[in-house]
């Protein structure tokens, strides 16, 4: 598979992320831990369902238990401490914070065998979180000093993510196939945090169960698939800086809805996430990397 072809396979996941506000909204009012546990469990079976039809089991035989334990830890750390970071923040500021994820990737990927780091890609990056802020911090609030517990759980979150996509890239070797297993045990620990913290409340319409059907299969199922390729064989700093284009276009997916407003904050802030992109793949031309072929499925 040529890099460029990873790329945009991987750009799918920021595609389907950009619908995840919208099928939570309709998953309303199924609390957060639970909504993870079911729509985890979802994009697991699919996995497994892929894996059986292609005949990939086997690829998942003398995979090491350390690469489930990372992969488990990457995907129920993030979402854990996420919606943790919701409960002691205002969402917005704990949002803005967690969604350092992508420039962190693009910090920390210069750290690769075989990856550089460009004056474009950190410029790309900036003008990314910029415009991210301009959507997520909308309303004009400011920090809370009683919410400094919150915003550094919203980091650790950003940190874990970030760690996950750039760490995915040293383990080229394990198959994509391995996220079904790691969507499952997510599921499984989702399920344990729900019991012990929060009271089960099932969706009250046909809407709000398509909504989580449409979460598993979409931006908590197929997403993780699609962005497990990308950022083992694709650029993983475009994708960086080209995942801020996620709140875009989740905004956008509700105006769509009609469950938001178009402004000319959202004008500006589609400039500035589509320039900074422009900026990192200008960074990323200028230096042609030798591209490994490696099997991820």
């Amino acid at each position: 598979m040529t890099r460029s072809r990873a790329t945009a396979i991987g750009f799918i996941a920021v595609l389907l992320w950009a619908l995840l506000a919208l099928f939570t909204v309709g998953s309303a009012p199924v609390p957060p831990l639970q909504l993870t546990a079911m729509s985890f469990l979802i994009g697991g079976a699919i996995g497994v369902v892929w894996t059986l039809a292609s005949g990939g089991l086997h690829r998942l035989r003398g995979v090491s238990w350390k690469v489930y334990a990372f992969g488990t830890a990457g995907l129920f750390g993030y979402h854990f401490f996420y919606f943790s970071a919701l409960r002691l923040a205002p969402p917005a500021q704990a949002g803005l914070i967690a969604y350092l994820w992508p420039l962190l990737i693009v910090l920390m990927s210069g750290l690769l065998p075989g990856e550089r780091l460009r004056a474009g890609h950190l410029l790309g990056g900036a003008l990314g979180f910029a415009g991210a802020a301009l959507i997520i911090l909308g309303d004009g609030a400011g920090f809370s000093g009683s919410a400094l517990p919150g915003y550094g759980l919203a980091l650790l979150c950003a940190f874990f993510w970030s760690g996950y996509s750039v760490l995915s890239r040293r383990l080229g070797h394990a198959p994509t196939e391995t996220v079904a297993v790691f969507c499952l045990a997510t599921a499984l620990l989702s399920a344990v945090a729900h019991l012990t913290l929060e009271e089960t409340v099932l969706p009250q319409s046909l809407t709000g169960w398509a909504s989580i059907v449409a979460l598993g299969l979409g931006p908590v199922g197929l997403a993780f698939y699609v962005w497990d390729i990308g950022v083992k064989q694709g650029d993983i700093q475009l994708l960086g800086v080209a995942s801020y284009a996620a709140p875009l276009l989740s905004t956008l997916a509700l105006v769509l809805a009609g469950l938001a407003a178009p402004t000319p904050r959202l004008a500006l802030a589609a400039a500035l996430i589509t320039g900074g992109a422009a900026l990192a793949a200008w960074a990323g031309s200028r230096a042609p990397k030798k591209v490994t072929q490696r099997s991820a499925v």
